[in-house]
């Protein structure tokens, strides 16, 4: 209860990947209670406890039903005002459980906007955005017709997976026929999609009442299917925010994130700038946090954190007040990231004093740059960026799922 004998607001935060933990520091402090709902094998990770009103946990690969019978039986003596997913992997079940405790937030069918591929590029296409022809798979004739006129290659993608994860390119059509074979029943969570080389780029973007705030126009270096199927150095850095490929994406992201149903909340959506023509085509987009250390990124360009202000927006509404941005400090910045080949990289020989940030996490090596300069830090990661595949780098196989 508060001093003043109002109920606390109660948050459920559900995760299976150790983040968000400035999100639920942030709730903390504005007075709501916090539960956490992890699995088993995080019950010991580095979160943020003192914040917590109870850190529960339940097996990993639990099915829908099995979620919800567990949710719905903590609700017995606890009353959840909001739920919140904190990875990508629980954000249809969370949307299901609103729906089946008609709690306020996204229901299922928004939520397809923002996790499901192809629904996405439907309701993208009908606002307008330019996206690469694509095709469903479920109507064998319709393949045989799309591959007709869409000159390959192709990419066969999972519906609904994160990041480059599950990705395949195809050249020909027997190769499509092949890999249909291997899927099996599960094909129909797949789409192909013309392949498009050129310039990918990452929007973070904060809305709130279907108006978007704020928004940081990055762009990766080698393109992330690449990474994910090749290996080598993740980059990406904030783009100069007069450039016209700054101006242009955040007039494009800020027309579709709401045009796709976001009433509230953070996204993290993607485009391409095509070789061939030029122009801006809609890739994905997810409403979360993005993954690969793009919150302590957006963070060192602009002050705010994505995390804080995704806890901000979600407390604001259940009080019924206006959530304001906050004063921002704008400056540019970059990362520079790879699988190492060691267990615990050293990377204090890259001692620029840009260098502001260097990432801990096992068998990695990472750093940040930030300067009020575009220019110095596309400099510093092209040469970070080099020094990091000689020095660091390691591959291996391609992940069935996020590693992070």
């Amino acid at each position: 209860m508060h001093e003043n004998g109002k109920r606390r607001e109660l948050i459920l935060c559900i995760t299976s990947y150790v983040k968000g933990q400035a999100f639920l520091r942030q709730v903390a402090a504005m007075g709501c209670g916090v539960v956490l709902l992890t699995v088993e094998k995080h019950c010991d990770a580095d979160w943020p406890r003192e914040c917590l009103d109870e850190l529960l946990t339940m097996p990993d690969g639990l099915s829908r039903e099995q979620i919800t019978n567990t949710v719905t039986y903590l609700a017995r003596s606890r009353k959840f005002d909001r739920i919140v997913a904190l990875d990508e992997f629980e954000m249809e079940i969370a949307a299901h459980l609103r729906e089946h405790m008609r709690i306020p937030g996204m229901g299922l069918t928004t939520m397809a906007n923002f996790r499901d591929k192809l629904a996405m590029r439907i309701e993208a296409r009908r606002a307008g955005a330019l996206v690469p022809d694509f095709a469903p798979v479920l109507n064998y004739d319709d393949l045989r017709v799309y591959m007709a006129a869409v000159p390959g290659p192709w990419v066969l993608k999972p519906r609904s997976e994160a990041s480059a994860i599950g990705i395949k390119k195809i050249h020909e059509p027997e190769e499509l026929w092949r890999a249909l074979d291997e899927l099996g029943d599960r094909q129909s969570s797949f789409l192909l999609e013309k392949f498009v080389p050129g310039d990918i780029f990452h929007v973070d973007a904060v809305t709130s009442e279907r108006k978007v705030l704020f928004q940081e126009v990055s762009g990766y270096g080698k393109p992330p299917m690449q990474l994910m199927n090749e290996g080598g150095v993740f980059t990406t850095r904030t783009l100069d925010r007069n450039s016209p490929d700054a101006v242009a994406l955040r007039q494009l992201n800020a027309n579709l994130v709401p045009a796709l149903g976001l009433l509230r909340g953070v996204t993290h959506a993607e485009y391409i700038r095509a070789a061939e023509d030029g122009r801006f085509y809609f890739l994905e987009v997810a409403a979360r946090v993005g993954g690969a250390f793009i919150a302590e990124l957006v963070e060192y360009a602009s002050g705010l954190n994505l995390w804080a202000e995704w806890a901000r927006i979600e407390v604001c509404s259940l009080r019924g007040v206006p959530y304001t941005l906050p004063e921002l400090k704008p400056a540019y910045s970059g990362s520079v990231l790879c699988l190492a080949r060691v267990p615990e990289p050293d990377t204090s020989a890259f001692d620029a004093p840009e260098v502001v940030y260097r990432m801990n996490k096992h068998h990695h090596a990472g750093l940040i740059v930030q300067s009020p300069d575009p220019e110095r830090v596309r400099a510093l990661l092209n040469e970070y960026g080099e020094r990091f595949q000689e020095v660091f780098c390691a591959v291996e196989p391609p992940p069935l799922r996020p590693t992070a």
